[in-house]
């Protein structure tokens, strides 16, 4: 739908500011969520004594859920909306979130998948029905810059997910009993829960536009092949879909390893302290704030740094978007970033651990642009276009 001339440079349409802002503050939930799940695969290795590949599997779980429930949940928005979608994803979190109590008390790895595969379920729904809300709250060619925005904040939920993990859940598997560890799991999940909640309420009281398909915003013309043909034959809607589901497997899986790939190139708190404490004034002042920090937390901090890369990066890349083709910068920082990648792999100690600290700021743009570039031009299809990247 053409926009009125004064309103080409608009982020969103007329009396969709506020709804924006809104539901751009979900994206900081699935953020949170999606990383402070990831930084169990360390924990459960110290809880039952797997092998690294066996503990990842709490990433398998999470990202099955996206395999499973991508393509229903774009049915449960032709049925029931955008805005009740939502409801109901964080309330299948809240769900998910309860079930690491009982996890934690019987301390059962299947039940520790389980809640991870019920949270993934929930954070997939809200992923389907938030980022295709966002991209048709204005116009078609800033979708982009609005769902670059509204990805920052799920940085920012990202970069401070590891924290809350470093200090609350991670922890020295040496001094404390399989059931102790297992056991520090349970209140954050408990307030977890109680936030989601609370949120999900929130959301179904609020004033968002009802909107139950993307006609009333996009509406195909008399005659659009668009509205009788098959999602599947669009070749970008197909190349985004493979780009998402590699670029999310690179990103997590990154942020997964991160504390342990971190230990090993040996990340040392007691030279991080001393180099904190050589800068004098700020630098001491944080050590003393911080106090005695661990190998672990010192990694942990490290994983938030390469989210909160990412947050820089989204904030710079709905600038750099206004200036630059969403597909051309995309282009560049797939780039840079695989170029961090191997050298990450070709290197060893800090060398190393920066490099693929600063993968965080240049897988930034990627989801969005991908996303928005996956869906464009789809119309009244934009819903089944979003469960299929």
């Amino acid at each position: 739908m053409a926009a009125p001339s004064k309103q080409t440079a608009a982020l969103t349409s007329p009396g969709y500011l506020v709804p924006f802002i809104t539901v751009t503050a979900l994206f900081f939930i699935f953020g949170f969520i999606t990383n402070l799940n990831m930084a169990l695969v360390p924990h459960l290795r110290s809880i039952f004594d797997l092998p690294y590949a066996w503990a990842m599997l709490a990433e398998s779980a999470f990202f099955l859920a996206y395999l499973v429930f991508a393509s229903p949940t774009s049915r449960l928005i032709e049925a029931i909306g955008y805005k009740r979608t939502m409801v109901v994803s964080l309330f299948i979190q809240v769900v998910g979130c309860l079930m690491f109590v009982p996890a934690a008390k019987l301390v059962s790895f299947p039940l520790f998948l389980t809640a991870v595969f019920v949270v993934g379920a929930g954070v997939t729904a809200l992923q389907t029905s938030a980022n295709p809300y966002v991209s048709i709250l204005g116009p078609e060619h800033s979708a982009p810059v609005r769902l670059t925005l509204a990805q920052a904040l799920n940085s920012l939920g990202g970069a401070i997910a590891p924290l809350i993990a470093g200090a609350y859940i991670l922890t020295d598997s040496t001094k404390l009993t399989k059931a102790a560890i297992a056991d520090t799991v349970r209140l954050p999940y408990i307030l977890i829960a109680a936030g989601l909640l609370l949120l999900g309420l929130a959301v179904a009281f609020s004033h968002l536009p009802a909107v139950t398909r993307t006609e009333s915003f996009r509406p195909g013309k008399e005659g659009d092949g668009v509205l009788g043909t098959s999602i599947w034959s669009y070749k970008h809607t197909v190349l985004g879909a493979l780009g998402i589901f590699f670029y999310v497997g690179v990103e997590v899986g990154l942020a997964s390893i991160g504390v342990n790939y971190f230990l090993t190139q040996g990340v040392n708190s007691a030279k991080v302290a001393s180099f904190f404490e050589s800068l004098g004034g700020f630098g001491a002042l944080v050590t003393r704030w911080l106090g005695p920090w661990t190998n672990v937390e010192i990694a942990a901090i490290l994983v938030s740094l390469y989210w909160f890369g990412a947050l820089v990066g989204r904030l710079l890349g709905s600038w750099i978007l206004t200036k630059v083709k969403s597909g051309k910068l995309l282009g560049i920082f797939g780039f840079a970033a695989a170029a961090m990648v191997l050298l990450s792999m070709a290197t060893t100690g800090q060398v190393a651990i920066w490099s693929l600290v600063l993968c965080g700021f240049f897988n930034s743009i990627m989801f969005p642009n991908i996303f928005t570039l996956g869906i464009a031009g789809l119309g009244p299809m934009t819903s089944k276009g979003s469960g299929s990247s």
